[in-house]
């Protein structure tokens, strides 16, 4: 089974570009120029400088002995959190805006849900002396309120998008509006595996340094560079991507993608895409998303921003399809119960999207001698209110 993307843009049947006339333009640079500037050493260069020696890769491979202790397998834990920024997210703003550059593009757009892309694009864009102009829905501009903080510090403009259910979905319409109406001097950084190609592919290759890490770091730990599983979250798939770019064709790695379940699959307010949606086409690609028997979107639902997502990018439908990846759901408070069981045994306090990867480790039979890594995508900072409000409702329950 091939999981490379074909000269049209598809993984199988997923993918493509369908984009209205008045995108052809900007899509159709891209496409053309995207996989040359990648392979052009000047561009290797400066990427792998900046990554080195601005967002702080490699990112450490952790042995989290004590959770290993408690779950009886071997965890690692890949550590994205430690990134400039807070999350895997400067790896595709690096590149994209090194791109954006040498297209001679002058002024940045992106869409943000968790805040995390936001700041890292708000975060080269100054590095690189662009105009930045981040939408943001605004419930997720509310409930990730220091994130926004952080984009206006850094010189961005955030807007606030007051369609549809105000997040990440609502974000991206009016981040592609934006880029119709602004095709000569815009470059649009997309923050995930979705949209029309090239986007899947190259966001896909800018975080493939995830899984390009784990394989070395992994030799140094265990003497073999392949894991028995890798477990990931998945709403559009960005941090998923990277950590299984490496290992798609070695079937003996099992890649296990975590969407999120909301208040459960059934409660009406879910984005686990994989168990209520069907192939559709979302913001320009042809993949599996949640829509009602008219084709008409379904609002999805999480507690994490970043999950909050009606769909899955074109490569994960692919995954799905084929039976390649394991998929595999976590309710709001599953999440919220596996990132505080990280911060109390190993001191780390991990963003709610990948708290979503850190609950199924009770959901899967492990042997006591695999080895398992979970993409630690991003910190916590942003969801301490959230985290907070838990722990008092925890706190209220135990003393009633």
């Amino acid at each position: 089974m091939n999981y490379n993307i074909d000269c049209n843009g598809y993984y199988g049947e997923f993918g493509g570009a369908y984009i209205p006339e008045m995108m052809h333009a900007n899509i159709s640079e891209l496409q053309q120029n995207y996989l040359k500037i990648l392979e052009c050493e000047d561009f290797k260069s400066e990427f792998s400088k900046l990554l080195k020696d601005y967002a702080g890769r490699p990112s450490p491979l952790y042995h989290a002995e004590r959770l290993s202790y408690y779950y009886n397998t071997g965890i690692y834990l890949k550590r994205e959190d430690l990134n400039h920024t807070g999350a895997h997210k400067i790896n595709n703003a690096i590149g994209q805006i090194l791109i954006a550059k040498r297209l001679g593009k002058s002024r940045i757009i992106a869409e943000t849900g968790a805040g995390q892309h936001g700041v890292a694009t708000a975060t080269v864009c100054a590095l690189m002396g662009m105009k930045c102009v981040i939408y943001m829905g605004k419930l997720d501009v509310d409930r990730q309120a220091p994130n926004v903080l952080r984009m206006k510090m850094l010189g961005a403009d955030v807007i606030p998008v007051y369609s549809g259910n105000m997040t990440l979905k609502d974000a991206t319409n009016e981040a592609i509006r934006d880029w119709i109406c602004n095709p000569a001097d815009t470059h649009y950084i997309i923050g995930s595996v979705v949209g029309p190609h090239p986007y899947p592919d190259l966001v896909a290759r800018l975080q493939s340094i995830i899984s390009e890490e784990i394989k070395w770091q992994l030799e140094e730990h265990t003497g073999s560079p392949d894991p028995d599983y890798v477990i990931a979250c998945v709403g559009g798939g960005s941090n998923a991507a990277g950590a299984f770019y490496h290992y798609l064709d070695n079937e003996m790695v099992k890649l296990v993608a975590v969407e999120a379940a909301g208040k459960g699959i059934d409660s009406g307010e879910s984005a686990a895409t994989t168990v209520l949606g069907f192939p559709g086409v979302i913001h320009g690609s042809r993949t599996i998303l949640m829509q009602n028997d008219d084709g008409q979107i379904t609002e999805p639902f999480s507690i994490s921003a970043g999950l909050d997502y009606p769909g899955i990018g074109p490569l994960f439908a692919h995954l799905k399809k084929n039976g390649r990846a394991i998929f595999e759901h976590a309710t709001d408070d599953e999440a919220l119960e596996a990132a505080l069981l990280l911060t109390r045994l190993e001191g780390i306090i991990p963003a709610l999207e990948s708290a979503h990867a850190l609950a199924v480790l009770k959901k899967i039979q492990f042997g006591s001698d695999d080895v398992v890594v979970v993409n630690l995508s991003g910190r916590g900072d942003k969801d301490m209110a959230t985290y907070m409000k838990f722990l008092e409702e925890t706190e209220n329950k135990r003393y009633k």
